[in-house]
């Protein structure tokens, strides 16, 4: 089997490469290149592995015909069109802990070097100056830090703000009261952090809901002089609404280890009194770059030989204990999905996945995006567990995710229903023993079936004869059945029929048996 290749196209640890190699992915490091040089290059590799200078754009993904998975040794991913990236079926994965504790560290530094002055003060002693009555500091002991951002570095800046004696408030809509006191700080609205806060920091990523929250308005309701500091992302703040509320004396000082644009050239804050900044250094130590490095060739290596999914931003991530568990129901899934996906026509406004007894127990993101991609990979081969929650999304159907830890007739039972012109329709399967996914229930009716290879799906009335003439029909047409299926609603009432069989069933021999007596409905179908 050819191996997976993958293109490390930004400066990283070499361990990196050695870890791609170990794993059974070939790898070349080609660093420094142009867009169009990338673009050129980028359809021969599986894997892309980056840090920040890399931009993958629209143009670079169209490029990337056999893209798989992109990787970025870092957690900042605003240099990848992820929509883009989704549409394409390719996973991106970042590496949210390998650099917490460097960027944590440097937000802490750059408080204390607001706090008592010290590039300004440095610069003018090595200037030959002794200006000793010049700078007068503050503490930060029993000062009130306001953390905008209580995720994993959040987090790890307020431990080292409460060692230093500081009171901490935090504004995050996902932080839960518990995890709140487990973490020692105080949950609070945005609105009483900017009110409460001697010094701000920021510590989420950029999303339109957090694109300017220190705009011009909310730096307005600050604390008079206010101290901020932002190591996460630009853009989380409006440079020329601080450039203003540090001349008038509204914020003390400002520290930027980011910018909206960058590499910064040029900015309205440069030069500007009681403002400090680095060139983007939150994740540069040597012992950050080793870990990220590390980290993003492992996630990628193990998605793309063993399919595990790791710190995925646009795809369910599935933890090593969770793989072996869910593998068999994603396969469940996929085929529950690409069965009703065969079955139905016309636009379907709403799909369902429910989960029964121990199915319900499961992580069911993944078995949601398993179910989409067999419903969508019917009308493009190109869909897969990455794009077509985005798809379906974009058709504008709405996805419902049901959990009933309730049996039925069934340990175990995945159902999918789709809303349709006729109604609800549903089929359901389960896993026997075995492990092996085998349907139980086809449009409320009950026959059992595996969902393999070639296969015949016949609506019809149910009368003697009937089972006969089909197989004298595809005796006739060199067609050998392979497995034999039946269910009905109730005796001569309506009955299903699912063959299995070793060759692909032509539009003649579905005329011939859509011609049959009692013949509803006759379909090929493929799995």
């Amino acid at each position: 089997m050819t191996k997976p290749r993958v293109l490390i196209s930004d400066k990283m640890d070499p361990n990196a490469a050695v870890i791609f190699r170990a794993q059974g992915c070939d790898v070349d490091e080609i660093t420094g290149e142009t867009p169009e040089q990338l673009i050129a290059r980028i359809g021969e590799y599986d894997g892309l592995a980056i840090r920040s200078s890399t931009k993958v754009t629209k143009e670079i993904l169209a490029a990337a015909k056999n893209l798989k998975v992109i990787g970025r040794a870092g957690i900042g991913v605003d240099n990848v069109d992820i929509p883009a990236a989704s549409a394409q079926g390719v996973v991106v994965m970042n590496t949210p802990f390998g650099n917490s504790i460097t960027t944590a560290e440097h937000a802490i530094a750059m408080m204390f070097a607001l706090a008592r002055q010290i590039p300004e003060a440095n610069a003018q002693t090595q200037a030959g100056l002794w200006p000793k009555n010049g700078f007068m500091g503050v503490e930060l002991t029993g000062k009130t830090l306001g953390l905008i951002g209580a995720g994993n570095i959040g987090s790890i800046v307020a431990a080292r703000a409460l060692g230093l004696k500081m009171k901490v408030v935090a504004f995050d809509p996902f932080l839960t009261p518990e995890r709140a006191v487990e973490m020692g700080v105080e949950k609070v609205d945005l609105d009483q952090l900017l009110g409460r806060a001697d010094f701000i920091t920021l510590h989420t990523p950029l999303t339109d809901q957090t694109r300017n929250i220190l705009s011009a308005e909310n730096i307005a309701k600050t604390k008079k002089g206010v101290r901020i500091i932002n190591c996460a992302r630009g853009g989380l703040i409006d440079e020329a609404a601080l450039k203003e509320a540090l001349d008038s004396g509204q914020v003390a000082g400002a520290a930027l280890d980011v910018f909206q644009t960058e590499p910064a050239k040029d900015s309205p804050l440069f030069g500007t009194k009681n403002f400090i900044c680095t060139p983007h250094l939150g994740a540069s130590t040597t012992e950050a770059q080793v870990n990220v490095a590390l980290q993003v060739a492992e996630q990628m290596a193990d998605y793309l030989t063993t399919g595990g999914v790791t710190n995925a931003l646009n795809v369910p991530s599935l933890s090593a204990e969770e793989a072996p568990k869910l593998k068999p129901y994603m396969a469940l899934a996929e085929k529950l999905g690409s069965l009703v996906g065969q079955l139905t026509t016309g636009a379907i406004p709403r799909i369902s996945i429910h989960a029964e007894g121990a199915a319900a127990e499961l992580n069911i993101k993944p078995i949601v995006a398993a179910v989409l991609a067999g419903f969508l990979r019917v009308q493009s081969d190109t869909v897969n567990m990455v794009n077509a929650p985005f798809l379906a999304k974009e058709r504008g159907m709405e996805v419902r995710e049901i959990k009933s830890e309730k049996e039925g007739d069934y340990h175990t039972l995945i159902r999918v229903s789709v809303k349709t012109d006729a109604g609800e329709r549903s089929v359901a399967g389960t896993l026997f023993s075995n492990a092996e996914p085998r349907l139980v229930e086809l449009f409320g009716i009950k026959v059992e079936a595996e969902l393999n290879g070639n296969m015949m799906y016949i609506v019809n009335e149910d009368a003697p004869g009937f089972i006969g003439r089909i197989g004298t029909l595809l005796g006739e047409s060199a067609i050998n059945i392979g497995t034999f299926n039946l269910g009905r609603r109730e005796a001569g009432g309506e009955a299903v029929l699912l063959l299995s069989v070793d060759s692909p069933v032509s539009g003649a021999v579905l005329d011939q048996a859509k011609a049959l007596p009692g013949v509803k409905r006759a379909m090929a179908l493929a799995f």
